[in-house]
């Protein structure tokens, strides 16, 4: 089993937060990856049941704020309904994967964690306008 290093970034390369993401296997795809890293932030906002969800993409109902996504207070997120908007996400570069020193580019690309742990997550800012 392998453990990745999961980092959220700015576009600027600026950590906004990072944690361990435990009991993979040394090998996976770049969907598995990203849909595991969104079920694990799902079941730490749903055991917490905080206002603000901080997770990769917004959930539906929700409120953009400085803080992450206001939600609606005992309102429980369905991982899979994230996981499936993060894969949609990344479809329409909403974020990038960075794995070691390169670019993730299709989501079924393999990924050798043991080779690669640290995992970062780039989200992109929309231009006004555009």
């Amino acid at each position: 089993m392998a453990t990745a290093i999961v980092r959220d970034e700015t576009a600027t390369g600026k950590a906004i937060d990072h944690w361990p993401l435990t009991g993979l296997p040394e090998r996976i795809s770049a969907r598995e990856l990203v849909r595991l890293r969104v079920r694990e932030e799902v079941a730490r906002f749903n055991a917490q049941q905080s206002e603000h969800f901080r997770g990769l993409v917004q959930p539906t109902d929700t409120e953009a704020t400085l803080n992450g996504y206001r939600v609606t207070s005992g309102r429980r997120l369905d991982w899979e309904q994230q996981a499936d908007a993060a894969c949609k996400a990344f479809a329409r570069n909403g974020f990038l994967l960075l794995v070691g020193d390169r670019q993730i580019e299709d989501l079924d690309e393999e990924i050798d964690l043991l080779v690669d742990p640290d995992v970062a997550f780039v989200r992109l800012v929309p231009l006004a306008g555009g």
